[in-house]
Parts: C-alpha cells; sequence; structure tokens
C-alpha cells in the first residue's frame, strides 16, 4: 500500500536536539578530512580509522534525546497508519527512540552495520565496531551502514514509488537543495502531490513548494501534525 502523506526530513531536526549537523562550522566534520571517512576511497585506504570516527558518532548518540518534532511525527504515523512514510537524510536513531517504526533511512543508519561483501546484509549494531567485526549472514567485513559520497542513496526505488502515489509531500528542517533529495517535492509535485515545506529558512519563488511555515521544528512540526487531516 502506497502512503497519502511523505516526510523527509534533514539535520535541522535533529540539530534541535543538540546533534551537531555534518557540515557547518560546528559540523561533524569539524575535525576530520570528509574524504578520510566519507569515501569509498578513505574507507578502503584506512578502514580502522573510518570504523572509529563511526564508533566515535554512534556512542554520541546516547547523550541526545528525540524532541518535540520527532515524537510529534510518531503519534502522527500512529494515527495514519499505511498513511504515513518517513524518509530520513539522518543517520541517527532520534525518529525511531520516539515510536517511529516505517522510517526509511536513506543515508545510512549508525545503529546498524553491512556487509562489504553483499550490501544486502545488514544488521543492527549499537557497540563499537572493530577489524574484528564480521556480518553475521556470511562472515565477510563488516562496515558502516553510511551512504559514502560517490555511493547511491538507500531504498530510491521505493522512494520513487511512494512520491509518485502520495498526496501531500512534506520536508522538515532540510534546505532540500542537495540532490537526490533535492529532486523529491519536484518529482512529487510532478505527479499532482501538495508540496509543504517546515523548515527555518524557506525557499523563495520556488515553483515546486506551494507552503512554506517558517520556524524552529520544534514549534512548527507539532501544530502541522496535530492540523493534519
Amino acid at each position: 500500500m502506497n502512503p497519502r502523506l511523505v516526510v523527509l526530513t534533514g539535520a535541522g531536526i535533529s540539530a534541535e536536539s543538540g546533534l551537531r549537523t555534518f557540515r557547518g562550522n560546528d559540523g561533524m566534520w569539524e575535525h576530520e578530512n570528509i574524504d578520510d571517512v566519507c569515501t569509498p576511497e578513505g574507507y578502503y585506504r584506512d578502514r580502522k580509522r573510518v570504523k572509529d570516527f563511526y564508533n566515535f558518532l554512534r556512542r554520541g548518540l546516547k547523550e541526545h534525546e528525540p524532541n518535540a518534532a520527532h515524537f510529534a511525527l510518531a503519534e502522527l504515523e500512529k494515527r495514519l497508519g499505511n498513511d504515513f512514510l518517513l524518509i530520513t537524510q539522518n543517520v541517527d536513531d532520534l525518529h525511531e527512540r520516539a515510536g517511529s517504526r516505517k522510517v526509511l533511512h536513506m543515508h545510512g543508519d549508525l545503529n546498524r552495520l553491512t556487509c562489504e561483501r553483499n550490501p544486502d546484509h545488514k544488521f543492527v549494531f549499537t557497540e563499537d565496531e572493530t577489524m574484528d567485526t564480521v556480518c553475521p549472514f556470511c562472515e565477510s567485513m563488516s562496515r558502516p551502514d553510511i551512504v559514502f559520497f560517490g555511493e547511491p542513496p538507500l531504498y530510491m526505488d521505493r522512494i520513487q514509488d511512494a512520491l509518485r502515489q502520495c498526496e501531500e509531500f512534506v520536508y522538515i528542517g532540510t534546505s532540500s537543495v542537495v540532490y537526490p533529495a533535492a529532486g523529491f517535492k519536484s518529482f512529487a509535485k510532478s505527479y499532482g502531490a501538495k508540496v509543504t515545506c517546515l523548515n527555518l529558512e524557506v525557499p523563495e519563488n520556488d515553483p515546486y513548494t506551494d507552503i512554506c511555515i517558517q520556524g524552529k521544528a520544534t514549534e512548527i512540526v507539532p501544530r502541522w501534525c496535530k492540523a493534519f487531516k
């Protein structure tokens, strides 16, 4: 069953829980070279360095809690059931900890590892990954379940099907300028969906966005979710 409402969340929703974004002056890459920790070449050049970097990020998740926007989306999912799908560009677990169940992590998930040999082999992992950690399905070497630069985002076929069928597409806490996620609003719009933006900064003269609501996610998302029918 295809959802009636598709929601995309970005870094802005987690930033209000105190999680640093990847980019920015205080970003997660502030003390690391992106080419060293978020590219296939960097990974195969120094696996341990990359694993240690994502171990550090994974441990840091415990210091942050879901906020009102996360909880509001989880409640909306309970109300809509199969008519709701949540896509996130974030690799944290705040949506799940707030109670969301239908979450597609298009850029990967810090609390999951994948198999080097078979990327379809994914498994939950919340401890520190070492050079001895292996895939439980085939015992090949594991790697962080993170989409590195140059790799295709996850679940794109399923996302496109949902965008093609939904009645409304909403993007929250994201500027929606980085592709392929930036193309979601125009794709959904081309199939007749209403497009809404909930963000600190809203686009000007955007032909693909019907409604813009500016403000902090913790303030505007709960109100919007409560009013959604």
